[in-house]
């Protein structure tokens, strides 16, 4: 029960800075939308989604599923006040993962370079496991997730059937891959693991 509760709230946190980081990112882009929105703020309960960040994390503890995910409400993000539009919404798009990245390089490091810790290992295991996990789940290129943004800003505008397909689809498709594709990503999420550590793969 204690590990659940951890990762419930390391979980809600690692979505906060993730969508942090993509509104602080806008707003260095010149697009105010998120802090004028009152989204640039750890608090979690700013960025709750009521399915993403309640139900579907609450019905995975129920049915004793070997992972937890979620998602928050998208920071709302207005491209027409970027410089260059394209260009600009892929680096925010990129900028959530990259902070799940880079928190799990930074608690991967202290696993690695300061054994002393080793008392914390299975709370920054926690923490370096869910943030692999939401960079890498958040990658995927189907919507509403950040690595749709970046393949619609890279496809060509004759791609437009592809986009279509996606946006109609995307939530089906979404579904369908965290019931039935999500352990794909446990080879990755375990190589990078024990690339960053040095250790093996122990979350779950």
């Amino acid at each position: 029960m204690l590990i659940i509760i951890f990762s419930l709230i390391i979980l809600l946190f690692s979505i906060a800075i993730h969508e942090v980081s993509h509104g602080q990112v806008a707003y260095y882009l010149g697009d105010p939308t998120a802090k004028y929105a009152g989204r640039l703020t750890l608090n979690p309960v700013k960025h709750l989604d009521p399915f993403g960040s309640i139900i579907l994390p609450l019905f995975l503890v129920i049915i004793r599923s070997p992972f937890i995910i979620g998602w928050a409400k998208p920071v709302p993000i207005n491209p027409y006040n970027f410089k260059n539009p394209k260009w600009d919404n892929i680096k925010v798009a990129i900028a959530g993962p990259g902070a799940n990245f880079f928190i799990a390089l930074f608690f991967g490091s202290l696993v690695r370079f300061f054994p002393l810790l080793s008392a914390l290992l299975p709370l920054f295991s926690l923490i370096i496991g869910y943030n692999l996990l939401l960079a890498i789940f958040n990658l995927i290129p189907i919507p509403p997730l950040d690595g749709s943004h970046i393949l619609f800003n890279l496809l060509p505008e004759r791609a437009y059937q592809v986009k279509k397909f996606l946006r109609q689809y995307g939530t089906l498709l979404l579904l369908l891959f965290l019931f039935f594709g999500i352990n794909l990503l446990d080879p990755l999420i375990s190589f990078l693991y024990q690339l960053i550590t040095g250790q093996a793969f122990i979350l779950f």
